[in-house]
């Protein structure tokens, strides 16, 4: 599936969220899209927990200050 595909059926899946649920189901569908993304880059291998606590660029940058 394309980017563009996923795409469009997120912003659908919000927007019948807002329509039918109100902005407190929007917020929630988003939360746990985000969630799901995040998840399933793990699975996939594209992303791996340390991600989160590296800084841009920090082992070629500390590599380059010695």
């Amino acid at each position: 599936m394309s980017m563009a595909v996923a795409g469009l059926l997120a912003g659908m899946a919000l927007g019948f969220a807002g329509y039918f649920g109100g902005f407190g189901a929007f917020l929630l569908v988003a939360a746990l899209g985000a969630v799901g993304f995040v998840a399933g880059r793990f699975l996939d291998g594209d992303m791996e927990p340390g991600d989160f606590f590296r800084r841009a660029g920090g082992r070629e940058r500390d590599a380059r200050r010695r």
